[in-house]
């Protein structure tokens, strides 16, 4: 069992014959990933990287089964297009398009309350299952196939997490970067549940960082319902409330939304909390050892 994505996937990528879209193609082709087609309104018919062009995802589901898109869409147009998926009953959405505005996503979140779809992003680097396929701009080279399931709002971060736990021997099931919009479609929590029912996840890193209150609300629902063991980080220990940092929902506004709140919250809630990104990896390592 895999969490979102798998062998059985069917992948088309929203905006293929673009620059970005083109070259993190050929990385997910390059991966392994069973890419099918292309999407690109007004281009249907060709061939792009060896793989057939529609000008709609309706084209693409029709004809292939699609069932996973990913979007690198221009952010004016990028809320359409996640719609059009919504519309075209795709099972998993990844977009990875920064700077959706917030008034679209709000029309995008009521579409998806009426949907099966599940909706990664936006602004976010992907989602990865070690040696099954990648959707989305992560470097395939660092993950390798384990049993721990990694859920990050940071990219870079989920990068770093990736990595410690890779050189330190644990393999990854599925790798989740939810994004840093204030609006997006699966939150913490929701990647949490998603894990919790996993067969193939052992333990759960949860990175999260100032603003907004996913990560408590995380926290509270592991506290309750939690069958496995959590280790989490929170980014923006230092960071100045009221500014902005990096990612559009990184800004303080509470007391709740801070670093510190954060991690006290998530240590009542029985989360091995680390203090530095250098330890996540290491934490991991000795909270499943104490639990086998």
């Amino acid at each position: 069992m895999s969490v979102l994505i798998g062998k059985e996937s069917k992948i088309i990528v929203q905006g293929i014959t673009g620059k970005e879209g083109s070259f993190h193609t050929q990385k997910m082709i390059d991966y392994g990933t069973n890419i099918v087609a292309g999407v690109t309104p007004g281009k249907g018919g060709r061939n792009h990287l060896g793989k057939p062009v529609f000008n709609s995802v309706f084209e693409a589901v029709n004809e292939l089964e699609a069932n996973v898109s990913v979007i690198f869409v221009p952010p004016k147009f990028a809320a359409s297009a996640i719609i059009e998926s919504i519309d075209a009953k795709i099972k998993v959405i990844v977009c990875i398009t920064e700077g959706i505005p917030v008034r679209d996503m709000i029309i995008v979140k009521s579409k998806l309350k009426s949907s099966e779809s599940i909706l990664i992003g936006p602004n976010c680097p992907g989602v990865i299952s070690p040696g099954l396929g990648k959707v989305g701009i992560m470097p395939g080279f660092i993950h390798s196939s384990g049993n721990v399931g990694v859920i990050s709002r940071s990219g870079t971060l989920t990068y770093e997490a990736v990595d410690q736990l890779t050189k330190i021997g644990l393999g990854q099931s599925t790798c989740i970067g939810i994004g840093g919009d204030p609006i997006i479609g699966t939150s913490i929590c929701d990647a949490v549940k998603m894990f919790m029912e996993d067969e193939g996840t052992f333990a759960i890193v949860m990175i999260g960082e100032i603003g907004g209150e996913m990560e408590a609300e995380a926290s509270k629902w592991i506290k309750e319902n939690g069958t496995k063991p959590v280790v989490g980080f929170i980014a923006g220990k230092t960071a100045p409330a009221g500014r902005k940092m990096g990612h559009a929902g990184a800004i303080i506004g509470g007391k709740e939304e801070t670093a510190s709140i954060k991690m006290q919250i998530m240590k009542e809630c029985g989360i091995h909390v680390v203090e530095s990104p250098a330890d996540i990896g290491k934490v991991t390592f000795n909270v499943l050892n104490s639990v086998s």
